[in-house]
């Protein structure tokens, strides 16, 4: 997978361009990008992605830099360009799409309101730096089938990636890395899924006839 391209923006608080006497430092906005994975078919057409869940310490604008001796490391300047579950459920969504050739992924938050073959359930525990200097991403996925949400398949994905340095850039590519991981394994997770749906019921063999 190659290196993510991270989009970020400053932005000068309280609407100046330079720094005045007594101004705030500025704010650096950050986004997650897709990334580019291996594209293979799967038997599915459609696919609703809804929101994901996020844990409670990373619901914040500020970027949780690491998580160490059971505390949380924040840059108060380095933040998110937008909600990061919102943000989250976008991305993925295009790397999911991407590599499921052929098929179309729309998200919760979009317009499109058809009903899907699949609807997928992904719950991020944890995505941050520990103490061992590795970004870590674990997820709960959980996938249902059609409109009567009949449960498919469910799994626990933990990823770890090392960031080149120490800088709010580098992590945010490590993490935009580690959430196309995520959807190598979602959409491995909807072809053995959809292959094992569509494949025939095997006839159970006919008892011998009673002596």
């Amino acid at each position: 997978m190659g290196r993510a391209a991270v989009a970020a923006v400053a932005v000068a608080a309280g609407g100046g361009g330079a720094l005045g006497c007594g101004s705030s430092p500025p704010s650096t906005f950050y986004a997650l990008s897709a990334e580019r994975g291996v594209a293979e078919p799967a038997l599915v057409h459609t696919l609703k992605l809804r929101r994901p869940a996020i844990a409670g310490y990373l619901d914040r604008q500020a970027i949780v830099a690491q998580v160490t001796g059971h505390r949380l490391v924040l840059v108060d300047t380095d933040r998110w360009a937008s909600p990061l579950d919102e943000m989250l459920g976008r991305v993925l969504a295009q790397d999911i799409e991407q590599r499921l050739a052929g098929s179309v992924v729309f998200t919760e938050d979009g317009a499109i309101t058809a009903e899907a073959e699949i609807t997928l359930e992904v719950d991020v525990r944890r995505l941050d730096v520990g103490d061992g200097g590795e970004a870590s991403l674990v997820a709960e996925v959980a996938m249902e089938k059609g409109a009567g949400h009949a449960a498919l398949a469910t799994r626990r994905v933990e990823l770890r990636q090392a960031p080149r340095d120490t800088s709010t850039r580098a992590l945010v590519a490590a993490m935009s890395d580690l959430v196309g991981k995520l959807a190598d394994a979602i959409a491995a997770l909807v072809r053995s899924a959809a292959s094992a749906d569509a494949a025939p019921a095997v006839p159970a063999a006919a008892s011998p006839p009673a002596p």
